[in-house]
């Protein structure tokens, strides 16, 4: 094994390895941490699918209602939703197939975490994908 292989540390083969994050609970209102979190990640390179029945369209990107609406896969689920929402929001990613789910700050729900778990979907709680992003890439 390489040293950087050593040194690497789940988050940071997530986000390499990771190329389309769908956006639960994204708005197109800028003042919304979701809208900032989601164009930095666009201006990262990632593909972002907005997923957010109020909305059509965010970042130039046509919104879903649901993640089972997305054609094609996901690699992250972005979480941008209350607590008592996240149980949901991980039975859609564990049927199309996520291979992370990413809870935001403030964003915990061990049951669930342990859930996607189970399914062989890596979990991250409580963390800004965005912080997390400039921290290591």
């Amino acid at each position: 094994m390489s040293p950087s292989k050593k040194t690497s540390d789940p988050i940071t083969e997530i986000l390499k390895a990771s190329k389309v994050i769908a956006v639960v609970g994204l708005s197109s209102r800028r003042q919304r941490p979701s809208y900032g979190v989601a164009e930095y990640l666009q201006q990262a390179g990632y593909r972002i699918v907005p997923v957010n029945p109020h909305e059509t369209e965010v970042l130039g990107e046509k919104c879903y209602a649901r993640l089972e609406d997305i054609p094609g896969a996901v690699d992250i689920v972005d979480v941008f939703r209350r607590p008592e929402f996240v149980p949901e929001i991980v039975e859609s990613a564990i049927r199309i197939g996520a291979k992370a789910v990413w809870m935001q700050e403030g964003v915990v729900h061990e049951v669930a975490a342990e859930r996607a778990r189970q399914a062989g979907i890596a979990i991250v709680m409580d963390s800004c994908i965005l912080k997390e992003h400039r921290r290591r890439i």
